[in-house]
Formats: C-alpha cells, sequence, structure tokens
C-alpha cells in the first residue's frame, strides 16, 4: 500500500547534501506523493515549496506565510501568493496560522496575516494548512468566524492535542495529520484523539526533517520515516497498516480533490 507524507520542508538545508536519496528513500518505501510545505524563509520568497514540485515528480506544493514571518508581509506579497496559488502542482495555502509560543512576529499582526491568507484560500478554492503552538483558541476562533462559512475543509497540520480539541477541528471541516508525535510514549492525549478520530479525518506527514518518529526519534526526519507513524496509528486504532494507508491516501485525495 503507498502513502503521502501530507507534510514535509523538503527545502530546508538539512536535505541540501542529499536531497535526492531522500526523496528516493521515500518512494522505495511507499510513499508515493510528498507534500512540500512552501513557507521557506518567509517573504518575499513564496516559491520554495513550488521549485520541489517542480524538479520532483511525486511532490506537490503549498504557498503561505508561516506565522513566524507575519511582519514581513509587504503590500506585494498577498498578490504574488494570490498567482503563484494558479500553480499547477499548488494543491494548498499553508502553513498558515498562529504561534504563540515564540512570539517571533506581534500577535495582532499574525491574525491579520492569517485573516488574509484565509480569504485568498476562499477565493481562490484552495484549502489550507494550519498551524497552532499555544493559540488554540484564538486559531479555532478564526477559523469558525472566517473560514467555515466557505465550506471548505483544512488540515490540522501536526495535531497535538486531545479528543476534545480534535472534535472541535473536525466539526469545523478540518482532516486531522499525525505526525511523529503520535508514536512518542508520553503523548496520551494525541494518541487518544489518533485512536477515536473517525478514519475519513485522519491524515499521516513527518514534517521533515522535524520531530522523527520513534524508533528515530531525535534524527533527522524524513518522508521514508512516515510509515513509522502510520504503522503506529495503526496499532493504536486496531486496525492495519494497509487499512490506514488507503484511509489517510484517499482522505488526502478526496479533501485535494485528486
Amino acid at each position: 500500500m503507498s502513502l503521502i507524507d501530507s507534510h514535509c520542508h523538503l527545502d530546508n538545508k538539512e536535505f541540501d547534501a542529499d536531497r535526492d536519496e531522500v526523496i528516493q528513500r521515500a518512494l522505495d518505501a511507499g510513499v508515493e506523493h510528498m507534500i512540500a510545505i512552501g513557507t521557506g524563509n518567509g517573504p518575499p520568497d513564496l516559491e520554495a515549496g513550488i521549485r520541489m514540485a517542480e524538479k520532483y515528480a511525486a511532490l506537490f506544493a503549498t504557498v503561505g506565510v508561516h506565522p513566524h514571518d507575519a511582519a514581513k508581509v509587504g503590500s506585494h506579497d498577498f498578490d504574488n501568493l494570490t498567482s503563484l496559488l494558479t500553480h499547477p502542482k499548488v494543491v494548498a495555502v499553508g502553513e498558515i496560522g498562529l504561534d504563540y509560543h515564540y512570539d517571533f512576529a506581534p500577535r495582532e499582526t499574525q491574525k491579520s496575516v492569517f485573516i488574509d491568507q484565509m480569504a485568498i484560500a476562499a477565493a481562490a478554492r484552495k484549502p489550507i494548512v494550519i498551524h497552532t503552538r499555544e493559540a488554540w483558541e484564538d486559531t479555532l476562533d478564526l477559523i469558525e468566524r472566517y473560514w467555515t462559512p466557505h465550506g471548505m475543509g483544512g488540515i490540522m497540520h501536526c495535531f497535538s492535542g486531545g479528543p476534545a480539541a480534535a472534535q472541535r477541528a473536525i466539526d469545523l471541516g478540518f482532516y486531522l495529520s499525525f505526525g511523529g508525535i503520535v508514536t512518542f510514549p508520553k503523548a496520551l492525549d494525541v494518541q487518544q484523539a489518533a485512536k477515536e478520530a473517525p478514519r475519513d479525518r485522519i491524515l499521516v506527514e513527518t514534517d521533515s526533517p522535524y520531530l522523527a518518529p520513534v524508533p528515530k526519534r531525535g534524527k533527522r526526519n524524513e518522508p521514508a520515516l512516515v510509515v513509522h507513524t502510520a504503522r503506529k496509528l495503526a496499532e493504536l486504532r486496531g486496525e492495519s497498516y494497509e487499512g490506514v494507508s488507503r484511509s489517510t491516501t484517499e482522505n488526502l485525495r478526496r479533501l485535494l480533490k485528486w
């Protein structure tokens, strides 16, 4: 069975020495597609994911401004973002949202940039990929107000909440993307959410090069390792690896209208 890594940062410098080999290992492991997240180092360059997707047939891309980079946005950047959404390999806007852990950008600026990007995504009829850290309530409140009325879905990237948070995200039309955290022994709330989530709302990701799953925890993550996350998800849910592979692949294809 094949898998799709719904979220990876293959433009990162950690892959400069062996990017071709990393992608080949993923393909050899049964990862048929990878979504290259296009936030890069932030504006004015919004094409990090596109450059990856244009070079590698198995990759698709997102474009967007990460909340860390919200203060970098200039007047022309949203016009550029809108234009890039017409690229044939761009499948979503992201990762976007709020990050109150680092506060690299003022919170009001983060909110404004998040709202503007939701409007751009809605106009383009593209789903959104959400980053939220220590900002759960504000993130969901803004989604409920500015995104849900459009009737489109999205992805809760690297879902790290428990069952109640999962249910609220699902109620707002989102898919839960589980990464390496779900394999960590102490991530009991995330594991419970993974057990209870509806089969038609689960995805898998690596967030490469970050958050490598057990048994590779602490090392550089890469898309081939998403198989460990899928196996853990299957174990938690009492399902087969083949079943989880099929469900997560079909779910992402449904969201992205592939």
